[in-house]
Formats: C-alpha cells, sequence, structure tokens
C-alpha cells in the first residue's frame, strides 16, 4: 500500500470531457426544470383560478428559481478550473430535492 500523507505528489488528473459532460447534464436538467415550470403555469392558467393552483405554481416557481440558482453556481464552479472541486453534499441534497419537488408540484397541477 502507498501512504498519501502529503510527502508525495498527487497524479495531475486528466479530466477529458468529464466537466463539459457534467455541465451539459446540469444545463438539460435545468431546462427540463423550466418546462416543469411552464407547464405549471399554464395548467394554473387554464380553466379556472383556484387558490391552491395558484399556490402550487408559486411552489414550483419558486422551487425551480431555487434549481436555477444551485445549477448556476455548480456550472459556473465547473467552468472556473480544470480540478473542480466536489459538490457538496448539501447542494447535491437541495438539487434533488429542488428537481424532484418540482416535478411533483408540476403533475399535481397536470392531474388536478
Amino acid at each position: 500500500m502507498s501512504d498519501r500523507s502529503g510527502d508525495q505528489p498527487r497524479p495531475a488528473r486528466d479530466p477529458g470531457l468529464q466537466p463539459e459532460r457534467t455541465r451539459l447534464a446540469w444545463r438539460r436538467t435545468t431546462l427540463a426544470s423550466t418546462v416543469a415550470a411552464v407547464l405549471a403555469v399554464k395548467a394554473t392558467l387554464h380553466g379556472g383560478v383556484s387558490v391552491s393552483g395558484i399556490v402550487a405554481c408559486g411552489l414550483c416557481c419558486g422551487l425551480w428559481l431555487a434549481f436555477l440558482l444551485l445549477a448556476h453556481h455548480r456550472i459556473h464552479a465547473l467552468s472556473a478550473s480544470a480540478s473542480p472541486a466536489a459538490l457538496a453534499p448539501r447542494h447535491a441534497t437541495a438539487a434533488v430535492l429542488c428537481a424532484v419537488a418540482t416535478a411533483v408540484c408540476a403533475a399535481a397541477l397536470v392531474v388536478g
């Protein structure tokens, strides 16, 4: 076993196209979240406007904004250096929760 105590330099990382693929994945997910938010607004305005529809639409749009900020932060971090830091667990959790909650709100508006 080799000792990584800090005396030995780490080998240079060759990320290849991984950062670019990750940026594109964040952009695709942001686009899908945007579509869900737009459909939520459309579903709320179509037919009759109800208080529950407006609340769900507002929640969906708020979640979309939160995800957009998280995605922008991560895309910027990926572009800033050749060896970006790993995504913090709290940011990953927040991104997953925003994406899932946005999908649930949009589905509730479409079904309801």
